[in-house]
């Protein structure tokens, strides 16, 4: 996964090439909101407007009380790297460039249910490989920043809390 498959899940899984090589999402009408929010500098998820249960990915059903109301709640956009990996070989060649690179689950403070693929990185629009594989720990806290792709999306990185 990259920094663009962020929110692959909420683009239904969908990924086309950016100019630069990477990958970056195709929002789907469900997952759609998600960049729009992302686009402005907020980290939101979907939640239920019934039961008020956040969701990810993006989805017309709950699945907690299968209803279809649904709103975006704002998140503080903090959490904790809840797994990480760092992918070998590179399977694009893209990303090849970038090695050794991060791929990181994060757990987000404000709906810990909800994790988030993402990249750590050193600056929002930073080099996949900025944060020396040494520095990630399972546990850190990070915080959302927002990078703009080639392909006119913006796509939510992580940053460590303590640099």
């Amino acid at each position: 996964m990259t920094q663009t498959e962020t929110t692959t899940a909420a683009s239904g899984g969908d990924d086309r090439a950016e100019a630069d090589g990477l990958l970056a999402p195709v929002p789907d009408d469900d997952g759609a909101p998600f960049f729009g929010y992302a686009a402005r500098g907020e980290l939101r998820v979907q939640c239920c407007a019934d039961c008020g249960e956040p969701r990810f990915p993006p989805r017309p059903c709950c699945p907690h009380c299968q209803s279809f109301e649904s709103l975006w709640k704002k998140m503080s956009g903090r959490g904790r790297i809840w797994s990480y990996v760092l992918p070998h070989p590179p399977l694009l060649p893209a990303y090849a460039a970038q090695a050794p690179y991060n791929v990181v689950l994060v757990e987000l403070a404000d709906a810990p249910r909800i994790r988030l693929v993402g990249n750590l990185v050193a600056s929002a629009d930073a080099a996949l490989n900025s944060v020396p594989p040494g520095r990630i720990r399972v546990g850190a806290p990070v915080k959302a920043a927002f990078h703009g792709t080639d392909g006119g999306l913006t796509v939510v990185r992580w940053l460590l809390e303590r640099p």
